[in-house]
């Protein structure tokens, strides 16, 4: 008796940390999709997909969206790596804010820009390296 008891307890446990894994997860989609992530997949699916004829866009479209699942989910897990539900949670409380949401529709663009001065910085040091090569 005891045996079964302490079976079905450990089955409990199991059951309650895999619903807490599995609300964690969501949580972390959903700070995925608020940081303009969903945005950002969504025009790259679309630029990827810019010389599929019309007549096959919307296909295209359906079978590309069924990716992102996959995408998200191994994102979640790179940022549970990092942050704990409690922070997630925190972070998902601040991309509901006005300043958060603001965020969320500036982020990609700066990201871009900072990419390209950061490009063009390497190409500089680049230069001051090759000088000093010679």
């Amino acid at each position: 008796m005891k045996k079964i008891l302490l079976v079905c307890l450990f089955m409990v446990a199991i059951a309650t940390q895999a619903q807490e894994t599995s609300n964690f997860k969501a949580e972390t989609i959903e700070f995925i999709k608020l940081t303009g992530a969903a945005d950002a997949f969504d025009g790259a699916i679309e630029q990827i997909g810019y010389n599929v004829p019309e007549a096959k866009k919307a296909a295209y479209i359906k079978e590309a969206n069924t990716t992102l699942e996959g995408l998200y989910s191994k994102m979640a897990d790179l940022y549970m790596e990092e942050f704990t539900q409690s922070e997630i949670k925190e972070l998902v409380a601040f991309y509901h804010t006005d300043l958060g949401k603001k965020l969320a529709t500036k982020q990609l663009s700066l990201t871009q820009k900072a990419m390209s001065f950061g490009q063009a910085w390497g190409m500089e040091v680049s230069q001051i390296a090759q000088k000093y090569n010679e």
